[in-house]
């Protein structure tokens, strides 16, 4: 039973589009094969590598010696590889479970690091910790104990990966910090975070909640799409802080609504300041009737204390944080305060779980669409225009 309970967990990941079928992985072989053919003996490849000033092409990136004396910016540069393969070397076969563990991350809207929720590398060693201490289990049985093992973890003690090359030392500056986890290649960093109050408290209901639906994993009518169904956000909240965020121009907005979410942790605890508890949702929407480019978020407020939020108060100490420093054009920003029936059907669904990565979302999928790139960073998409049959009118983005 648990066997079956693992394949269609499994397959449950096919269906939703997460694991590239047979088909991908062999395209994916093909090109690069095509790529190793069509060079002669005199031809060249073009690279550009960004590193320290020390890194060669054989370099040992753990090695110890290399990174003594590193300045800051450069261990910067390089703490995600250094996490990376650190966790690949203690925890080989993680990629199945971290692939579970994300999906429902983003089903229930506990999933992204400037919203104040858990990122990839959070999720990365909580899902290589399980599998540590419990090496022996089947993938069914790893999502149960993930979900009790956090459910019930005695915050803020570490998480920490096992790892005889280092000897852990305390940090109690970083140890304030609601989930403190420790980066596995360091013996006193920790995983930069922005969790806050109301961010905590909603990822320890959703590991409560994983726990009570999964700890009897033998029942007859267990069932993965009820653990990992969309987050109600309509159901759940009575109330919403809307975010508007727009641009004059197309291509301008990928780069605005990036500087905003860099932001949220600032309004976010200006909102925790003056209404209490508040349930940022990551997705992002948009309206398939206003034409200007823009995105809409929609955030959970607290009950019973809607009605003493001064918006325009919270409004004037957000703009003076993302006032500072940005570089390109300005969008426009408007907040306020909306009932759940306001909220259009389309936001009142998880999208995280969609596999297209991108700033904004289409409604339509099938219309026609042309890439947008970023003025700043020129081979960056920001989204993309749709067409509606005519360039001049694009009535949504993605």
């Amino acid at each position: 039973m648990k066997e079956e309970r693992s394949l269609s967990l499994l397959q449950l990941m096919v269906n939703e589009g997460l694991v590239p079928s047979p088909e991908e992985e062999e395209n994916r072989k093909t090109v690069i094969e095509k790529l190793k053919q069509v060079h002669g003996s005199e031809s060249d490849i073009d690279a550009l590598c960004v590193g320290p000033y020390f890194a060669t092409m054989n370099l040992d990136i753990l090695n110890p010696v290399f990174l003594r004396d590193i300045d800051e910016t450069g261990w910067k540069s390089l703490s995600r590889v250094l996490a990376n393969t650190q966790i690949c070397r203690l925890v080989p076969d993680l990629k199945s479970m971290l692939r579970c563990v994300k999906f429902w991350a983003k089903r229930r809207g506990v999933y992204g690091n400037l919203n104040g929720f858990l990122g990839g590398i959070h999720l990365a060693i909580l899902a290589a910790f399980v599998c540590q201490c419990d090496p022996f289990v089947g993938l069914s049985a790893l999502i149960s104990h993930f979900f009790k093992k956090f459910a019930f973890w005695p915050w803020p003690r570490p998480v920490e990966l096992q790892d005889e090359t280092l000897h852990p030392t305390l940090n109690p500056t970083e140890t304030r910090l609601y989930m403190p986890i420790r980066l596995p290649f360091s013996s006193y960093e920790y995983c930069h975070s922005n969790i806050t109050k109301s961010t905590f408290y909603k990822i320890r209901t959703e590991f409560l909640r994983g726990h009570n639906l999964t700890k009897d994993l033998l029942k007859f009518d267990f069932d993965w799409h009820n653990v990992l169904e969309p987050f109600p956000y309509t159901k759940k909240y009575a109330w919403f802080l809307k975010i508007f965020l727009s641009a004059s121009k197309q291509d301008e907005l990928g780069d605005w609504v990036g500087w905003i979410k860099s932001r949220f942790c600032c309004l976010l605890f200006k909102l925790e300041e003056v209404q209490g508890l508040c349930d940022p949702n990551p997705a992002e929407y948009i309206d398939v009737n206003i034409a200007d480019p823009h995105v809409i978020f929609y955030w959970g407020l607290q009950a019973g204390k809607t009605n003493a939020i001064d918006i325009k108060s919270v409004k004037d100490v957000f703009w003076r944080n993302i006032s500072t420093g940005y570089q390109g054009p300005f969008g426009k920003i408007e907040l306020s305060i909306v009932q759940a029936s306001q909220v259009p059907k389309s936001a009142q669904f998880d999208t995280l779980s969609q596999k297209k990565k991108a700033c904004w979302k289409m409604m339509d999928y099938h219309q026609r669409r042309i890439p947008i790139y970023s003025q700043h960073v020129p081979q960056y998409i920001v989204g993309y225009v749709s067409t509606n049959g005519d360039p001049e009118y694009p009535s949504a983005g993605v």
